[in-house]
């Protein structure tokens, strides 16, 4: 890794999902010593270029707050870099700079390492988007193209938007059942009808990622009885539930006990609902598998892989997860990565 001067070295962690882009700097005894955040970072959104001058903007920001420290071991995980290809477009727009040399990767590998360290587990997100990594401890991966509809996903905040917003535009015009989704999701915005919502995107005053913010109201509805939301929220469970179990299947894991990692915004809303159909459903499919609910940052997980990358021991790496999850509570955030509907 590049020298930046002659300070004792550091590992850098950036994380980056579909709303916010979190970076941290630890010494290699565990003390997180600097801490940055912007926006999203993902290429699918900004553009590949764009996404390595974010992350280089983090990072040049967490050398200053250091005094410009060496760089020990620097990872990089984000949102978008699905593909191999991705992978390898993302390190040439990075090759200019000092940290050029990071391991880069999705970022499920973080959520993964925020809640476990066994070398089998399976980990599934669902914030913006959806995803699902698996690993099994003779080097076997699996991982998924996660481009939306045409690799075959279904779910995630932006989804579950644009699905509601689908169902609310039926009712209104009489080709499908009545939902409360007619007026809940203008309100999202501050509107008076779904029209003027479905115009309002059109000529793009909303912008097209903000069908996100409709995710929300589709669990308070299905909470408050509505049945087109209710479909929604167990349709995406089943997605959850089949890429997990699948996920096993493919790595052969399903005759033993697996941590299975969630994560990401609409799972850590802990929406009952959700939660039970999930249980439910990996009961039947994977039943030995050991849910892990994860509240902590994910930024945790990535900067414990950059303290092992590091060459950190134990009693650092529990002391970075220690105030990594202090600061996430100062800040008023849930930290716990604990097992949670199935043990």
């Amino acid at each position: 890794m590049g020298e930046v001067s002659d300070a004792r070295p550091i590992a850098i962690a950036v994380d980056g999902g579909g709303s916010k882009t979190d970076a941290v700097a630890i010494d290699l005894d565990g003390t997180v010593i600097a801490s940055a955040r912007s926006t999203t970072s993902s290429p699918h959104i900004i553009g590949m270029a764009e996404a390595a001058a974010l992350v280089d903007g983090l990072i040049e920001e967490l050398l200053a707050q250091t005094g410009q420290r060496q760089i020990a071991a620097a990872n990089i995980y984000l949102s978008g870099l699905d593909l191999p290809a991705e992978v390898a477009a993302f390190r040439d727009g990075i090759a200019g700079y000092a940290w050029a040399d990071a391991v880069v990767d999705n970022d499920l590998f973080a959520l993964l390492r925020a809640g476990t360290s066994e070398p089998d587990a399976v980990a599934v997100v669902c914030g913006t988007g959806i995803n699902c990594v698996g690993v099994r401890g003779d080097g076997r991966v699996v991982r998924y193209p996660s481009l939306g509809i045409m690799s075959g996903d279904w779910g995630g905040g932006w989804h579950l938007g644009e699905q509601a917003l689908w169902h609310a535009a039926r009712a209104v015009d009489g080709r499908g059942p009545a939902t409360r989704l007619v007026t809940d999701i203008p309100a999202v915005y501050g509107l008076d009808s779904v029209t003027d919502v479905i115009e309002a995107l059109h000529f793009q005053r909303i912008p097209n990622s903000d069908l996100s913010r409709i995710a929300p109201s589709v669990f308070d509805a299905a909470r408050a009885g509505d049945a087109v939301a209710g479909s929604l929220v167990d349709r995406q469970a089943e997605e959850i539930v089949v890429f997990a179990a699948t996920t096993l299947r493919r790595l052969e894991l399903l005759d033993r006990p697996v941590p299975v990692v969630l994560g990401g915004g609409v799972i850590g809303a802990r929406d009952a609902r959700l939660l039970s159909a999930i249980e439910t459903g990996l009961s039947e499919t994977a039943p030995l598998a050991r849910i892990r609910l994860v509240t902590a940052a994910p930024i945790l997980g990535a900067g414990l892989l950059a303290l092992e990358a590091a060459g950190a021991d134990a009693a650092a790496l529990a002391k970075a997860r220690e105030q990594l999850a202090s600061r996430q509570a100062a800040a008023g955030l849930p930290v716990a990565a604990a097992p949670a509907v199935v043990q």
